[in-house]
């Protein structure tokens, strides 16, 4: 995702000069290009990420559309204070973007691991929240966050991760979920790094006659709440997946929408990590793979949740 976000930032900044690109002492081989064409409207803050925001806001006071860019953990917990004062209480045009959400650095350790961002990104007014599921999306997210005045949070992972979207053109808009596969059994709602697995996790579900619809949610707030209720109204169950907490994430927002509506009642399943901070040690596909965050977790929890809706024991 990392490459394809800077493409995009590169591309815009071409049309636009009020595009800057400010990041904490990190990225090095990765946003030269973006720091050789645009020299004016590039600048290392060093490892200091309160300041990263501090400044970032300050540009965006004066007409700049500021890319604030370091790793996951460090601009979200290190900086909240100066995020929620700073950018959102000037509603500052400034997009806070993390790069190796969820394990992307899981070897690092818990120090590293940023599996807490949406909950606190999610609850701070104004805030807008999108976590892009394969390149072409993260692709389509730099560019749309662009355009808008308003704070944003763009979680990314680290590099890597597969292709989803056969077309470089997929409908995307903020706050809008993407269909990605249908289906009338299951709905898996995924965000991030995790929709690539579940795509394939609804691949082999078909193999066992349960067809599983798959929305990709980039934006976790403002929630498509028209899409989970469609869900709700049309399948027989749903399975929120996502590389972060249980608590504040994809699965919260999910689970609000159904909590508040009338009209939706069905059986309901959040995947992602327990409120724990994890001892194991390991990669990131370890570490997904002990939370049952893989296409054999999704495999294993769908059947018993389709069974409590009568269907598919």
């Amino acid at each position: 995702m990392r490459p394809a976000f800077l493409r995009s930032l590169v591309e815009l900044a071409e049309r636009d000069e009020r595009i800057n690109l400010v990041v904490g002492d990190l990225g090095f081989g990765l946003v030269e290009p973006f720091m050789e064409k645009y020299p004016g409207r590039f600048l290392n803050i060093g490892v200091a990420e309160q300041n990263l925001i501090a400044v970032s806001t300050g540009m965006a006071m004066c007409g700049k559309v500021v890319f604030a860019y370091s790793i996951a953990n460090f601009p979200t917990l290190r900086c909240l204070e100066q995020i929620r004062n700073d950018i959102c209480h000037h509603e500052a045009s400034v997009i806070v973007v993390s790069v190796g959400c969820g394990f992307n650095y899981g070897t690092l350790g818990v120090t590293h691991h940023a599996t807490e961002d949406i909950a606190l990104m999610r609850a701070l007014p104004g805030m807008t929240v999108v976590a892009p599921g394969d390149p072409v999306e993260a692709a389509l997210a730099t560019r749309a966050l662009a355009g808008q005045t308003r704070p944003a949070y763009l979680r990314l992972g680290k590099a890597g991760e597969p292709r989803v979207h056969q077309s470089d053109a997929p409908a995307f808009e903020l706050g809008k979920a993407i269909s990605v596969r249908k289906g009338s059994d299951v709905t898996l709602i995924a965000t991030g790094t995790m929709l690539y697995d579940s795509v394939r996790a609804a691949e082999r579900l078909a193999e066992q006659g349960i067809e599983a619809r798959v929305l990709s949610m980039h934006t976790i707030k403002p929630l498509d709440a028209d899409a989970v209720l469609s869900a709700a109204r049309e399948t027989r169950a749903i399975m929120t997946v996502e590389e972060h907490s249980v608590i504040g994430g994809l699965g919260s927002a999910v689970a609000e929408t159904l909590a508040e509506s009338s009209e939706a009642r069905v059986p309901f399943k959040r995947l992602g990590i327990p409120s724990v901070f994890t001892r194991e040690v390991g990669n990131q596909d370890h570490l997904k793979n002990f939370y049952s965050l893989s296409v054999d977790g999704i495999l294993q929890n769908v059947p018993a949740l389709l069974a409590t809706a009568g269907v598919h024991s």
